[in-house]
């Protein structure tokens, strides 16, 4: 069972999916796969690719997928790292990465940045990571994080100028939602970002 937020997340991410158009998909730190369970049932996807450096979340991810008996007809998951991408997966239409960048150092972000929005270079890219504003709402003490494994969690503003300038020295161009609940001044639980690649014939920013 999935908390609340969780919930709201899962929703929030699909939808932007939905509406993407996509058929192939990246599910990027896919973990036991709350999100990829879901996108495999997507009569519009035709590819699938989960990607996570847990073994174990792997294997209770493919026990899900037999269970759930997916409609995409190309499901591929991999233990690798996001961050040293192979050329196969260049070009995929859309990429998603759910609360996953909070996890990386963040002096890796830099490396994340280059695999993700250069090499692999998708089409559209949602990207959510918690709202450190939310914490405590979440009864979080401001001296910890949500969870032990979270190297950094930001604020809005944080995540907003980060956004900014990925998308800029990129050339994409991204939108930022408050999601998973809504406080009129802390915002949501979590935030997410949807970047668009932006048309090589309209596109300013060098490649």
């Amino acid at each position: 069972m999935t908390s609340w937020h969780h919930e709201e997340r899962l929703k929030a991410v699909q939808e932007v999916v939905r509406k993407s158009g996509s058929a192939r998909v990246l599910d990027l730190g896919c973990g036991a796969g709350d999100l990829f369970v879901r996108l495999a049932m997507e009569p519009a996807l035709v590819e699938l690719v989960g990607i996570d450096i847990c073994r174990a979340s792997l294997n209770r991810l493919r026990d899900r997928l037999v269970a759930g008996k997916p409609s995409v007809p190309w499901i591929d998951l991999r233990k690798a790292s996001m961050t040293e991408p192979t050329p196969d997966l260049a070009g995929f239409d859309c990429a998603i990465l759910i609360e996953t960048i909070e996890h990386i150092e963040p002096e890796e972000l830099s490396k994340l940045e280059c695999a993700l929005f250069q090499t692999m270079r998708p089409k559209t890219v949602v990207i959510t990571t918690p709202n450190s504003e939310f914490n405590p709402l979440l009864g979080v003490p401001s001296c910890r994080m949500r969870h032990p494994g979270h190297r950094f969690e930001w604020d809005r503003a944080q995540f907003r100028r980060w956004c900014a300038r990925v998308a800029n020295d990129t050339g994409y161009i991204a939108d930022i939602h408050n999601i998973a609940g809504l406080h009129p001044d802390l915002g949501g639980a979590s935030q997410m970002a949807v970047f668009q690649m932006i048309q090589p014939d309209t596109q300013t920013n060098a490649a």
